[in-house]
């Protein structure tokens, strides 16, 4: 590789490093949690091959399977002896991180972080291995300011994070309407703020951003203020879904505790079907480890829609990542990736076939 490549590429990955899909886009770090009362009393019986798991998730509805997952003993009731350790993160990047120096063992997270700690590693470091969540996404305006999607032109328009998940999607769905707008600067035909999802409602009452592309509870705590959602990205995509919330493993324990892999998702499975079955007493549960994990609970005018706008699943949707990842090399924010082997469905089909569910595909993505 010549030197101007060499450097190229690392300003690339030094760029994607900050690819978190998600809410809580402020910070690095964690913090453990004893994952609720309910956890500890079904952590009985027997002891799979691992004394111990150790997860990491976001404290954020789209990682709504683990909250709930957590909250309700789902995942530790097939787990029986083996104990939960959980982790909560408030950044892609930084899950990835713990990861690699096995600080935790499975995640919950995004697409983007998963490609670009796939990639880094040259496909060393993890595998995808199930799906949690699909939409959450909208692009919410100042209704004062535009009245439809033509009037974005020449306006502020806020998304999380540089080159993170939401970032990518607003780079191309602009591009597809004919716009021009520099990827690194975010300066064209539309301004592109990338602004932190805590601070994104205040630059909205502030009058410094005109809308912003984001994801839940984001746009829904937008929309409380007075802003009004003019596009769900759900309706840009086939069939209406596109992964926001992956899981992955690290390769290595992956293959040192498969029986500890296949109880975890075996657990997220029954957690997702008990979600859709109770979406009422889900969202109570999801918002109750909320408030645990942070100290304050959603109000229902931001839990109700935001959470009625995310669908739980456990396809992991890999044809969507593909794209989103084409979508980041169309952008200008990647190189061309090589996915061959980011996903092991196997032990996910495997339940998924235990549990008379169909099983999923990994759109040729899969590790031989």
């Amino acid at each position: 590789m010549s030197p101007a490549r060499s450097r190229s590429t690392l300003r690339i990955l030094a760029a994607t490093a900050a690819l978190p899909l998600l809410l809580t886009a402020c910070g690095y770090g964690s913090q453990s949690t004893d994952g609720g009362d309910q956890a500890k009393a079904a952590s009985s019986g027997k002891k799979l091959s691992a004394d111990s798991v150790k997860i990491g998730y976001f404290p954020n509805l789209t990682h709504g399977t683990a909250l709930v997952g957590v909250q309700q003993g789902l995942l530790q009731k097939e787990l029986g002896g083996t104990q939960i350790k959980p982790s909560t993160f408030n950044a892609g990047p930084s899950e990835i991180e713990a990861l690699n120096a096995g600080s935790i063992d499975i995640g919950w997270i995004g697409p983007s972080p998963a490609i670009n700690g796939y990639t880094k590693s040259q496909g060393k470091s993890l595998r995808i291995i199930g799906g949690s969540a699909s939409g959450g996404v909208k692009l919410v305006v100042n209704p004062k300011k535009i009245k439809s999607l033509d009037d974005l032109k020449g306006k502020k328009i806020a998304t999380p994070q540089f080159g993170n998940t939401q970032d990518v999607a607003f780079l191309n769905w602009i591009a597809e309407q004919g716009w021009k707008v520099d990827a690194q600067s975010g300066k064209g035909d539309v301004s592109v703020v990338r602004t932190d999802n805590k601070i994104t409602p205040d630059a909205y009452k502030s009058g410094s951003i005109d809308g912003a592309w984001v994801p839940e509870p984001t746009a829904s705590k937008l929309v409380s203020e007075g802003g009004k959602a003019i596009l769900d990205e759900a309706d840009l995509w086939p069939d209406k879904k596109f992964v926001i919330t992956n899981i992955i493993v690290s390769q290595k324990f992956l293959k040192e505790h498969p029986d500890v892999v296949e109880a975890v998702l075996r657990g997220s499975v029954k957690t997702n079907k008990w979600i859709n079955a109770n979406p009422d007493k889900a969202k109570a549960s999801a918002n109750e480890a909320l408030k645990k994990l942070s100290g304050k609970a959603l109000p229902a005018k931001v839990l109700d829609p935001a959470w009625k706008s995310i669908d739980f699943l456990d396809d992991p949707l890999a044809s969507t990542l593909d794209t989103e990842a084409k979508h980041a090399v169309k952008s200008g924010l990647l190189e061309q990736p090589d996915l061959n082997g980011i996903y092991d469905l196997e032990p996910l089909n495997k339940v998924l076939k235990a549990e008379g569910a169909d099983e999923v595909d990994d759109a040729g993505l899969g590790a031989k």
